[in-house]
């Protein structure tokens, strides 16, 4: 990483980046609108990076913008003390689903982010703004995650209407606490958050049980999160055993009947994946799902008590990089041979970009 000498130009100076970024941008979309259609997530990240790179020339950011896209927020570090969270939709509106509140991938080096948003239905446009000016509710899609917004007026964000602030909130040890007191006060007759306060080494069995077809998409990807970082064995190759700790778990602890586990992790044939490190083709879907849950998955290992996933994974110690230590059991269990296993671990590598 290229370091510059001027270890900390001003917030000013970074927002009048930000702004010729965005102007830049947008007046390239205006002669590519297709081009900026096709780009996924990835793709746009690295179209943002290049735009602050050109537009740093001559800046005291000069040679220090930094593509850290993958399991680590944010997306973009430059001088090591600001980062860019890239974002789209490729809707005619600005709103999205943003990064988790636990921000347990966070650059700790990072001090204030910047959301740059790419609305990519037509007209094409780019809008860059603080990242905590454009939060505006929470969702749940595994971990709470914040909601995007990027035309939010003054005083309209989450934590206006929690009073906290979000630099005191991204600090806090445990910040699902106030937010789920913030929407447990919101609840109506009937109604109850089904995330809050979900700690697996703290589950009591519940007093009913229901179907896996009952469950909302939300409470579908958590529990699938679930199975694959607390289960490396569900990417194993024995059709009859990999999926029973799974199902045991689901029903005792979630109350949860999934009669068809195997189409939940494995339906779905061959897949081709596309990653830094290149392009693995005809993989099985199970491998397509982990990289579309790929930022789910590291939340997960990185917030989960050590002492649960000791008993999970069934291991005295667990490594201090916990990917990599799941990376490691998942391959053993996936590969036939010792040159299977190696394969796997490095297909598993490429998508988490580690």
């Amino acid at each position: 990483m290229i370091i510059s000498e001027n270890n900390k130009p001003t917030l000013d100076e970074f927002r009048q980046l930000m702004i010729k970024t965005d102007s830049m941008l947008n007046q390239e979309a205006i002669g590519r609108e297709d081009y900026y259609k096709g780009r996924n997530g990835t793709k746009l990240e690295e179209d943002v990076c290049d735009a602050l790179t050109r537009c740093a020339m001559h800046t005291p950011f000069e040679g220090t913008i930094q593509l850290v896209s993958g399991a680590t927020f944010p997306d973009i570090v430059a001088n090591k003390f600001y980062g860019v969270e890239v974002k789209s939709t490729n809707k005619n509106h600005w709103k999205s689903i943003g990064s988790s509140i636990l921000e347990s991938t966070r650059d700790q080096n990072v001090e204030r982010i910047f959301l740059t948003f790419g609305k990519l239905g037509s007209p094409v446009a780019f809008k860059s703004r603080p990242y905590e000016e454009c939060l505006s509710g929470i969702s749940v899609t595994h971990y709470p995650r914040y909601q995007i917004d990027m035309e939010l007026g003054a005083g309209e964000t989450i934590f206006d209407k929690m009073g906290v602030p979000y630099d005191e909130l991204r600090k806090m040890d445990n910040p699902v606490a106030p937010v789920s007191r913030y929407y447990k006060q919101q609840l109506k007759p009937g109604e109850s958050l089904w995330w809050a306060d979900s700690d697996v080494e703290e589950t009591v069995v519940p007093p009913t049980v229901k179907l896996w077809s009952a469950l909302s998409p939300e409470e579908k990807n958590f529990y699938t999160v679930q199975g694959y970082a607390l289960f490396p064995e569900i990417l194993g190759h024995s059709s009859t055993k990999k999926y029973q700790r799974y199902a045991l778990w689901l029903a005792t602890n979630c109350g949860i009947i999934n009669t068809n586990i195997r189409d939940q992790f494995s339906a779905g044939g061959r897949v081709n994946i596309v990653t830094a490190k290149g392009i693995f083709e005809r993989v099985p879907a199970a491998y397509g799902r982990i990289d579309k849950y790929k930022e789910l998955i590291v939340e997960t290992l990185l917030s989960t008590n050590e002492a649960v996933l000791k008993e999970y994974w069934q291991h005295i110690s667990i490594s201090e990089n916990r990917l990599l230590h799941w990376c490691k059991l998942a391959a053993i269990a996936a590969g036939t041979s010792k040159e299977e296993c190696v394969q796997i671990y490095n297909l598993l590598r490429a998508i988490f970009n580690i």
